[in-house]
């Protein structure tokens, strides 16, 4: 499940353009009133957006993912979106430890798996037995949310049921405390959410590495081919060779919204 924007529901107005049975949609999903019972499994500071999110599992979800066992029919992951409370110059406050003051929630987003669901869409879309709902604060559901696109951002990652978060579910803890910016030529780190520097120039034949220092997850996406990383947990990285000379845009394909370009001359 992504810890952000884009994981488990968009936000724009609803274009499943294809045709699909009524049987299939975010109505399926019931709002997870009981959610402060679920188990709270992953925080982050979206630092380009200004929100505090939370992540909840339901508790066979959880204990399946650090068991390493497939994760259930019946699980509900839920991520509550707050907006964070603001200084006078419109930056997040921060608590002592450096985490956004959370204030008022602003949306609550659902991804949920059933035995059987998904069979309504096309191989490309589909996220297995997953569906996904966005409600507002108040538990009602947004029909007008752009569910297309949580197939799409989910659908790359497959291989591990098309939970982005899934190693914060099985209790993966990433690195506590600041990374240390590494200061190479060749070094791009990722900090409150943007790539540093986002322009790179680098000779044919050299390799990238980028460095994840966020609490959230990243994961480096070349624009022309698609190539992906590995999810970067906090403090991991990944090591890029650019054989050809060319501009190689990228972006975090967690978080497209984040941009970088590579120069190889």
């Amino acid at each position: 499940m992504r810890l952000v924007a884009r994981t488990l529901a968009g936000v724009a107005v609803l274009s499943l353009a294809l045709a699909l049975p009524s049987s299939a949609g975010p109505d399926k999903i019931a709002f997870p009133a009981n959610w402060k019972s679920q188990v709270l499994y992953a925080t982050v500071d979206r630092y380009d957006i200004k929100q505090h999110r939370e992540l909840y599992g339901t508790p066979d979800a959880v204990r399946a993912a650090r068991e390493g066992k497939p994760i259930p029919s019946g699980s509900v992951l839920t991520l509550v979106q707050y907006k964070a409370q603001l200084d006078v110059a419109g930056a997040p406050v921060k608590d002592a430890s450096g985490r956004f003051v959370k204030g008022d929630i602003a949306g609550i987003t659902v991804m949920e798996k059933r035995t059987g669901w998904g069979t309504e869409y096309p191989p490309e879309l589909r996220n297995g037995e997953w569906e996904y709902a966005a409600f507002s604060p108040a538990g009602v559901l947004n029909a007008k949310a752009n569910y297309k696109a949580c197939f799409q951002c989910h659908k790359p990652h497959e291989k591990q049921d098309f939970v982005i978060s899934l190693a914060r579910l099985a209790g993966t803890t990433p690195s506590s405390g600041p990374v240390a910016a590494r200061t190479g030529a060749n070094d791009v780190t990722i900090a409150g959410f943007a790539f540093g520097p986002g322009k790179l120039a680098v000779g044919a034949g050299q390799t990238v590495t980028w460095t994840n220092g966020d609490d959230s997850p990243h994961q480096i996406t070349l624009a022309k081919s698609g190539e992906r990383s590995a999810v970067l947990l906090k403090g991991q990285s990944h090591a890029q060779a650019f054989a050809a000379p060319g501009v190689y845009d990228y972006n975090c394909g967690l978080h497209p919204g984040m941009k970088g370009t590579v120069e190889v001359r």
